[in-house]
């Protein structure tokens, strides 16, 4: 029992530091672009993870477990294809965001990006697995939400909101493409090379459309340490260490709070407001959220089995 209650706190560490990445978000957009931000955060974000990949090694030498020369190269070729595949999709993802929070409050982008809580299920389905009643209703509570959230009176839909749409697309698909590889590869070896995959793309748009400067990287330092150290690197691996003792339905209700910490990060460090109309989507986005997250099984067996979906990155 005292292993799960630290599982679970360590999983509320990451939503926190998830939800208050917005907010750095926000703050480093004043001094940098969108593409240099993620370049440096990203790379920052992989290098982090390094010392604890040089960890674990050490451990296992030190256990004396080791895999057979067919089997490593395996390993390899699917680590690289995993952080191809992983890096490509969460470097569209973190690009859309970006740019989204430049014309919008980081609280409402991090209840927007949330989305990809209720996306994964709905492209579970293609996948051939069981889609629920709950699943079904949140779909149309969190359509709700987001009307309520982005949609004028004239019902028109901002162009940022759209954009970060599309972003809490790209991190469910994301969470797809991590669910297939994760189980094949060493989990932290998978987020290091992702990020650093990510991190190199954002470099290619930052030298064509950005001027960025060593000045300007230094005086948003802060925002990017935050982002690339913690969200990407400290936050990750809590995560690990987290879901092993507690159930992935627990882990995910948990980490899904990154919204409600991005709101109460935009309100107490940048004094965001959201308004009675968007305060209300908020809401049910939340109920949405939570929702999609239940499970209510028929029988023993079916509560055993592991939940579809896994909460994000930053």
């Amino acid at each position: 029992m005292n292993k799960q209650i630290y599982a679970n706190i360590a999983l509320l560490t990451v939503a926190v530091i998830w939800g208050l990445t917005f907010t750095a978000q926000r703050v480093g957009m004043e001094f940098l672009g969108p593409y240099t931000f993620n370049a440096v955060r990203a790379i920052l974000g992989s290098i982090s993870l390094i010392p604890v990949i040089i960890l674990f090694k050490l451990m296992k030498k030190k256990k004396k477990a080791s895999y057979s020369p067919q089997k490593t190269k395996i390993r390899r070729i699917r680590l690289i294809q995993g952080g191809l595949a992983c890096g490509i999709v969460l470097f569209l993802g973190m690009t859309l965001q970006q740019i989204g929070i430049i014309y919008t409050s980081a609280g409402k982008a991090g209840f927007i990006t949330a989305l990809y809580i209720v996306i994964v299920p709905i492209l579970s389905f293609f996948y051939k697995h069981k889609i629920t009643v709950n699943v079904w209703i949140s779909v149309i509570l969190a359509a709700f939400g987001l009307y309520l959230l982005c949609c004028k009176t004239d019902f028109t839909v901002a162009p940022a909101d759209l954009i970060l749409i599309i972003s809490a697309l790209m991190f469910a698909l994301h969470i797809m493409v991590i669910n297939h590889y994760s189980p094949k590869v060493n989990p932290i070896k998978l987020s290091c090379a992702q990020f650093f995959v990510a991190g190199t793309l954002s470099i290619v748009p930052m030298l064509l459309f950005e001027q960025p400067t060593l000045h300007n990287v230094w005086l948003a330092k802060d925002a990017i340490i935050y982002s690339g150290f913690f969200a990407c690197g400290v936050a990750y691996t809590l995560q690990i260490a987290g879901q092993r003792n507690t159930s992935p339905v627990v882990a995910s209700l948990i980490l899904s709070l990154e919204s409600v910490f991005a709101v109460v990060g935009g309100f107490l460090i940048l004094h965001e407001v959201l308004s009675i109309r968007e305060l209300a989507g908020c809401g049910f986005m939340i109920t949405a959220t939570i929702l999609s997250q239940l499970n209510f099984p028929a029988n023993k067996k079916a509560a055993l089995n592991p939940a579809d979906t896994e909460s994000k990155q930053g």
